[in-house]
């Protein structure tokens, strides 16, 4: 059961009486009191999602609204995160507010972050640049890790789908002592390459992938905390032309992507005097890839060192915190050092939220970043939180910046060899603006809000000759205006949940003048999702995501994809400390190579042989497996 691209699931609420403490906004507040909205992914729906892609969160994030999954190369599955039509890019990812997939996530990273060890997840839409720098223009999804209980537990997943997949994944906690507690999460996955239409072109990518991540939890007696981890991962990811096959000018063009990763990095705090709570963040990741483009080799690096201190307490009403952040951002090509950059952005910022009155609710923050190649720039962000008896309602505004690189979706997609290198290029700005009303009484629930961005320079992709490209600041604004709807209703263990996004996004063209509207972004998607589930049983739900037409651009099929509707089901029983599991993905087996070739006649100028997907392309795919669960209190 998963969710078509932009589909659509909100948990923005704790289950229950139990109170859900957001940890991206630094204020310790529990989600309903925040006056920054942020929508959360409970353990509960991550136990969910742990069963229909055990390998990856793509499918946990993608079931949230106006959260887009946009795969960004079908040669390599290779995939990124629109938040409210918003390019990728834009989109920080964080692991406990670390920046351990670094500094960009690269298109393929979300792909390699497990669900097994996740305690919960928090998504913030819209410039968060005030919290997190330049990388958050878009927003942030923080991947919060499971702490320890008081007894010691293990669980260990098996799972295998009828596309030639397989996961195991593995978990262990335990205390050592009152103050002590270590985890330990691994996992190894592999799928074979899939060429479902015949044309010797892979439609699903072939990959294998271990990760290894252990984790140290320290308590003081006056409040001290110290969480330390290390992580360790290695993927090798083929796919374009089969074995003696060729593509469309009658060459072999094979693609791959191997990546090793390396990261460490710690997160503590210590009451210091009074009221106040000195905070440390801290990490460092280096990724080694060695990508193929038919003929064309590129090896390349990415590094990112990052440090954060601040200071925070309460006084009244009113939380404050302000601190100093550092971080360095480095790439290294051997094939095309031309493209070599490094990025040192020191940043001061500071936070205040003030109760009002006990429904007002008042939050500003703002940071000043002094990048070393785009200059200064200062990003502010205010949101405001009102609550009205079962109501709430929500505004908010902000700004940020983002420092361009050689990695936008399609370089990322294609390779540097076709790009020309850059240079006289602006940092891209945007603005972002939303306001959303809540409701919520015995077992209903419902939300609704709407949301606008204006980026400003925004680099795109221009192309200078039948194999050359270039990146340019868009001549114009990138608008973007939308409406996001959820009602939720739960009556004992049944809960049924309805949603709806509307987007409309627009850019000024790169190739003619005038605008047009932002190519693979739907203006329409739905979704309805059933689920009974009672604990010690089972679950059983089925789920059913609309996606309407989407513009095309380089597409000489069509200028309009189809609209499409994906259903599907998922059952779990549960056996004593086993659960067997049963999922069914799209099972009307909607696919893209049904209505057009996924391959182009003649190849791009960016150096891509495929059409933007804007379908799914793996069709009908059925996984299941046994969970084995041991110890826990």
């Amino acid at each position: 059961m998963g969710a078509a691209p932009g589909g659509a699931q909100e948990v923005s609420q704790p289950v229950a009486d139990e109170e859900i403490i957001v940890q991206a906004t630094r204020s310790g507040r529990g989600v309903d009191d925040e006056a920054i909205r942020v929508e959360v992914l409970d353990r509960e729906e991550i136990e969910e999602k742990i069963l229909m892609t055990p390998g990856n969160v793509s499918m946990l994030v993608a079931e949230t609204p106006g959260v887009r999954v946009q795969v960004t190369s079908p040669s390599l599955g290779s995939s990124n995160i629109r938040m409210q039509g918003m390019e990728g890019r834009y989109t920080q990812l964080l692991s406990d507010g670390l920046p351990l997939y670094g500094g960009q996530t690269s298109s393929v990273g979300l792909l390699q972050i497990a669900p097994t060890d996740l305690g919960q997840v928090e998504i913030i839409k819209g410039a968060a640049s005030a919290l997190y720098g330049p990388s958050a223009l878009g927003g942030v999804i923080n991947f919060v890790s499971r702490r320890p209980g008081d007894a010691p537990e293990a669980e260990m997943l098996l799972n295998a789908t009828s596309r030639h997949g397989q996961d195991i994944t593995g978990y262990a906690a335990m205390p050592v002592g009152d103050r002590l507690g270590l985890s330990m999460t691994g996992g190894y996955h592999r799928q074979r390459a899939n060429d479902l239409d015949g044309d010797g072109w892979a439609d699903m990518p072939g990959y294998a992938r271990w990760t290894l991540r252990p984790r140290l939890f320290l308590g003081g007696g006056n409040g001290e905390t110290l969480m330390l981890t290390l992580g360790a991962m290695k993927e090798d990811r083929t796919g374009g032309t089969l074995p003696g096959r060729t593509a469309p000018d009658g060459r072999p063009f094979a693609e791959a992507l191997d990546t090793r990763r390396l990261d460490a990095g710690l997160v503590g705090e210590a009451p210091v005097g009074g009221d106040m709570v000195l905070h440390l963040r801290a990490s460092g990741t280096t990724q080694d890839h060695r990508h193929q483009f038919g003929e064309i080799i590129e090896n390349d690096r990415h590094d990112t060192v990052f440090a954060e201190t601040s200071l925070g307490g309460r006084r009244g009403a009113i939380d404050w915190l302000a601190g100093i952040a550092v971080q360095y951002d480095g790439y290294r090509s051997e094939a095309f050092p031309a493209f070599d950059y490094d990025y040192t952005v020191p940043g001061l910022f500071a936070q205040v939220e003030a109760e009002a009155t006990d429904r007002l609710t008042l939050s500003a923050s703002a940071r000043l970043d002094d990048h070393s190649e785009y200059g200064s720039h200062f990003s502010p962000r205010v949101s405001a939180l009102f609550k009205p008896g079962p109501w709430s309602i929500r505004a908010s505004y902000g700004r940020g910046f983002y420092a361009p690189t050689p990695f936008v979706e399609q370089i990322e997609a294609s390779g540097l060899s076709r790009l020309e290198p850059i240079g006289g290029l602006r940092a891209e700005t945007a603005k972002t603006a939303s306001v959303d009303v809540g409701y919520r009484a015995g077992g209903f629930s419902a939300n609704l809000a709407l949301f606008a961005s204006d980026i400003g320079a925004a680099v795109q992709v221009q192309a200078i000759g039948p194999d050359r490209v270039r990146l340019v600041n868009a001549d114009g604004i990138t608008r973007t205006r939308g409406v996001e709807a959820m009602l939720r209703y739960r009556l004992a263990a049944f809960s049924i949940t309805g949603s709806y996004v509307h987007v409309d996004a627009s850019e000024p063209d790169p190739e003619a003048p005038g605008r047009r509207t932002v190519p693979r972004t739907p203006r329409h998607t739905a979704g309805l999702v059933g689920m009974w589930e009672e604990s010690g049983r089972g679950r059983i739900g089925i789920e059913a995501y609309y996606t309407g037409r989407q513009e095309l651009d380089g597409n000489p099929y069509r200028s309009e994809s189809k609209p499409y509707l994906e259903i599907g089901a998922l059952a779990e029983m549960v056996v004593g400390k086993v659960r067997l599991f049963l999922n069914a993905e799209n099972i009307l087996n909607v696919r893209q190579t049904k209505s057009d070739p996924l391959l182009l006649p003649v190849r791009a100028p960016d150096g891509r042989w495929t059409v933007d997907v804007w379908a799914p392309t793996d069709g009908f795919v059925l996984n299941g497996g046994i969970r084995l669960m041991f110890g826990g209190g």
